[in-house]
């Protein structure tokens, strides 16, 4: 690599320009993080005004397959941002990927839906996404070497660090602003326009962004090299297609940053991922936990990236990695009993057998982390049973026959989806009551929501649900409200034929008989344990995160280094760390245990670990201008 040196930069402390430099770029990087985590945040939102035209299930594949495309291809951002960066300087063209980022996700705030521009709002919308992803490819890149360019050798780790933050304080602002906007306008109001809101400032985050860095001069490396007439002409090939610095980058992603992206991901979005759609913890008290967990863990990553300037990046790294390795299964088990302990005790003494026949049951990888659209009968079950976070295995069957699931003393039989062709609603809707039905009788955490049944459904409803011990009669001698059949045909509680030519219709509340739904009972939720736990969590991030910056920048020549750094970050986040939820639950759901998925970031992390172990070079305090 090259020979350290320590300088005359060891004694001095931070001058004025450099503290400038450090907030003007880490600024600008939060505020694109920000921009970024709005869409997945409010993924839901956005596919119901982009795609209104299709149903629910539909709506949310595309929805969040524009979400997945903006990880995808910040790997091209960084070949494309990382290329001008080492030929033109790397203050315009972070200056450049700033003006995308936030324009764009302006103009989501202010894009007409479907309903007004048709198929028209939602191409728009998945192109804004991609020139999201495309400029943040290119926005790390630019913001760390930026940084480290301006820093004194001894102090680079320290200074990069602040870089390190902005991820996690993009995702608590964007927490937070939400959450803010949510309590100011309302659920109602928020879900019809106020969800546009948080993209809407985005303008203002970037008019300071934009106004600072214009302020800000060239970094000094890259001046020096330019001045000296050693720019690289061609870094894509300079840096990918010369053995000597492909093998470089080769080692910063299998041995830095692929194992660095699955630990963060795992910290920061699977445990919130985690906490919401298998515990079953409501979305408020999530965000809440979270953002504390963020705001208490957040300084680590400067503190981490200040003691890589002492005892080295690679120590720091190795450790967080190691830890994760460790202590995933017993972390995610015990967050597992704070959070939702009646849950964990249903898992302990209930497991379903789902028995199906051979080549029924598919590995159901989903790169969009969708769980509802598999159409064979084991599929179905298994699906259900993985989204309501019962654990189960797997038994071969008679071939020919649709799957069945044992809960307890009840055996529920699953569907083709295919081949119930019109009655697949009906039979959907019999499977999920009486799955629902066995789980709750297993002691599993599940509540019932009042039901609104017109008058016309009132016997067959009774007749679904004879759990519920309901008389006709004496249903319809008590309380009820009389509605028009208009508006019941609006809410989809009736259908025309249904109404039979009336104009208006009883309608009757029956408590405890409406949709059923996993619980975490909020009265039994330990806040401070599951706080401590997601801490915890969070300071693995910053102990492989907070150095990152500093070991990638110093492991490249500056003519390339804007290019050779960029590409493998944004392919460990974007790709390995990016599809996390996907194999998560995929592999989840194919064994039949809500932490069998665990074993994906232990298994990049051990990999990343031994190859770091072994190939990656301490570069602590090492000269920028010494490295050839």
């Amino acid at each position: 690599m090259a020979s350290t040196s320590v300088a005359e930069t060891t004694s001095r402390g931070m001058t004025r320009e450099e503290k400038k430099v450090i907030f003007a770029s880490s600024l600008g990087t939060v505020f694109e993080w920000y921009d970024f985590y709005l869409y997945g945040s409010l993924a839901a939102f956005i596919g119901t005004a982009f795609f209104s035209d299709y149903p629910e299930a539909t709506r949310n594949i595309f929805a969040l397959l524009a979400f997945a495309a903006g990880f995808l291809v910040r790997p091209f951002g960084a070949l494309v941002f990382g290329r001008i960066g080492d030929l033109v300087g790397r203050k315009y063209t972070f200056l450049v990927t700033i003006l995308i980022m936030g324009l764009s996700t302006f103009l989501v705030g202010v894009l007409p839906g479907s309903a007004s521009w048709g198929i028209a709002a939602p191409v728009i919308l998945i192109i804004l996404r991609l020139l999201q992803g495309l400029a943040l490819g290119g926005e790390y890149g630019g913001a760390a070497t930026y940084v480290a360019e301006h820093a004194p050798d001894n102090k680079r780790g320290y200074y990069t660090s602040w870089i390190q933050t902005t991820a996690t304080l993009g995702l608590f602002l964007s927490l937070i602003v939400i959450l803010i906007v949510q309590n100011a306008l309302g659920k109602e109001a928020f879900a019809a326009w106020g969800w546009r809101i948080p993209f809407l400032l985005s303008c203002l985050l970037l008019a300071i962004s934009v106004w600072i860095r214009l302020s800000l001069s060239e970094s000094p490396a890259f001046k020096k090299m330019k001045e000296e007439g050693k720019g690289s002409k061609a870094p894509l090939s300079e840096a990918f297609g010369q053995w000597k610095n492909a093998k470089i980058a080769l080692i910063a992603l299998f041995g830095l940053t692929a194992g660095q992206a699955v630990v963060w991901y795992a910290g920061q979005f699977y445990s919130l991922f985690f906490l919401q759609n298998v515990l079953k913890v409501d979305g408020q008290s999530v965000n809440i936990m979270i953002a504390i967990a963020l705001l208490i863990g957040s300084g680590f990553f400067v503190f981490f990236g200040w003691l890589s300037d002492k005892i080295g990046r690679k120590p720091i790294i190795m450790a967080g990695l190691a830890l994760a390795i460790l202590t995933y299964f017993p972390l995610f088990k015990a967050l597992t009993n704070a959070a939702n302990p009646a849950l964990a005790q249903a898992e302990q003494t209930v497991r379903a057998t789902v028995t199906a026949a051979p080549g029924d049951c598919t590995f159901q990888f989903n790169p969009v982390g969708l769980t509802n659209q598999f159409n064979n009968s084991c599929d179905i079950a298994t699906s259900f049973l993985s989204k309501s976070s019962v654990p189960y295995m797997i038994a071969e069957g008679p071939a020919g026959q649709p799957a069945t699931v044992k809960i307890g003393d009840a055996t529920i039989t699953s569907y083709d989806a295919t081949a119930a062709g019109a009655g697949t609603a009906a039979k959907s809707a019999a499977f999920t009551h009486d799955m629902n039905l066995a789980l709750q009788k297993a002691g599993f955490p599940l509540a019932r929501d009042p039901a609104k049944v017109p008058d016309a459904k009132l016997d067959a409803f009774i007749a679904a649900n004879p759990e519920l011990g309901l008389n006709a009669a004496t249903v319809r001698a008590g309380d009820k409200t009389v509605t028009p059949v208009a508006d019941l045909v609006k809410a989809k509680l009736l259908t025309a034929d249904q109404a039979g030519g009336a104009t208006d219709m009883p309608v009757y509340t029956i408590p405890n008989g409406g949709a059923f739904k996993m619980v975490a009972d909020p009265a039994a939720i330990n806040w401070p344990l599951t706080i401590l736990i997601l801490t915890i969590l969070v300071i693995y991030v910053t102990m492989v995160y907070g150095p990152i910056a500093a070991i990638l920048v110093e492991m490249f020549p500056t003519r390339i280094r804007y290019t050779g750094m960029s590409l493998p970050y944004h392919i460990g986040n974007g790709w390995f760390g990016g599809l996390l939820p996907a194999t998560v639950f995929a592999m989840s759901a194919a064994k039949g245990d809500i932490y069998y998925g665990l074993w994906y970031p232990i298994a990049i992390a051990a990999m990343t670990l031994i190859i770091g172990l072994i190939f990656v070079r301490e570069t602590k305090g090492v000269d920028l201008n010494s490295i050839k």
